[in-house]
Order: structure tokens, then sequence, then C-alpha cells
């Protein structure tokens, strides 16, 4: 082999460094980035970070916990808040209707009183007391002549009716009422069959 070719080799091998040279030195001489830690330092810092990691997220599922109690406390103190705003409101509403009714009282003590005046002093109330559940959304279910609806009469009694389709109300004992759209009371009805 000439001088030359020597010399390429060890070119190729490495500056300065011929391949019985690299046998000897160690790993940890030749890469320190490749250093490996000692596993049980590795499983302690590893440890450590997983029961940081632990607390951390108890810490934030207790801030979310009493975030969320205090989120409900408060929701129940406005809907209390909110419904008796609404109580309110409808009282005063009612408040005339009452005081109608105690003059209507006192006027039918007095010996003067005739019934006819009575009776329009009643008829003006029931006005009143109309006027004041309509405004609050309250409607009147008086199905007198209309057909039987299951949803908001309830039948009392069926009779044989000639004047009468089957199935239509032909008399009304008690008048239902209506909130919104949610049925309070049914109206209760006599229905018709055929004969």
């Amino acid at each position: 082999m000439t001088a030359r070719h020597k010399q390429d080799e060890n070119a190729a091998e490495g500056p300065g460094k011929h391949p019985e040279d690299l046998a000897g030195t160690s790993a940890d001489e030749r890469s320190p980035e490749a250093d490996p830690q000692d596993p049980m330092e590795k499983l302690k810092s590893e440890l450590q970070a997983a029961r940081l990691e632990a607390v951390e997220a108890r810490e934030n599922m207790l801030r979310m916990q009493a975030d969320m109690e205090n989120l409900r406390k408060r929701l129940v103190r406005e809907h209390e808040k909110s419904r008796l705003r609404t109580l309110e409101h409808f009282m005063s509403d009612l408040l005339p209707v009452r005081d109608s009714l105690e003059r209507g009282l006192e006027a039918a003590n007095d010996p003067a009183a005739t019934v006819e005046a009575l009776t329009e002093g009643k008829q003006l109330i029931m006005k009143m007391l109309a006027k004041t559940m309509g405004d609050h959304g309250l409607k009147t279910i008086d199905p007198l002549g209309e057909p039987f609806d299951p949803e908001k009469h309830e039948a009392m009694t069926m009779l044989t009716s000639d004047q009468h389709e089957e199935n239509t109300v032909i008399d009304v004992i008690e008048k239902g009422y209506q909130l919104h759209d949610r049925l309070i009371r049914p109206a209760k009805v006599v229905v018709s069959r055929k004969p």
C-alpha cells in the first residue's frame, strides 16, 4: 500500500484518530450529549414532576368546584329575587280589587243599599279581577258549544242529546284556566252523546 493510500484511509476514519484510538475511549467521552442519567434519579425527578402536576390538578378541581357552588348559590338567589319581584307586582295589581271588595262589603251593610247596586258593584269587581288576571297571562276556558278537548276539558258526565253533535260540550260546570300556554285547571264539563 502506498503512503498516499494510507493517508486517504486515515482521512476517512476521522481527523487525527485511528480505529485503535477510538476503541479505547468510553461512550461518555465520545458524546457528552448522550450522557445517560442514573435511572433512579430519573425516576425520582419524574415522580416529583407527576406529584406537582397532581397537586396542581387537585387545586384546579377544588377551585372549579368552589366556582360552581358559588354560581349555583347566585342562581338560586337570583331566581328567588325574580320570583318575589313577580309576586310583588301581581299583588300590587290585586290590591285595587281587594279595596273594591272591602268597599262592597261596607255598602252591603248599609240599610239603604239595593240589590241592583250591590249586583252592579260585584260585576265591576269581577271585571277588575278578570282584567288584572288577564294582564298577567291568565286565560279563561269556557268551552260551551265547542267540541270536547281532553287536553283542556274534564268530562264530569255524558248526556244524550238530539240537538248537539256527539262529543260537544253542552254545559260548563266549572270554567277552566290557562296561564300562558300552561293549563292550571281544566274546565269541568258535560258532554253530549248520541241517543
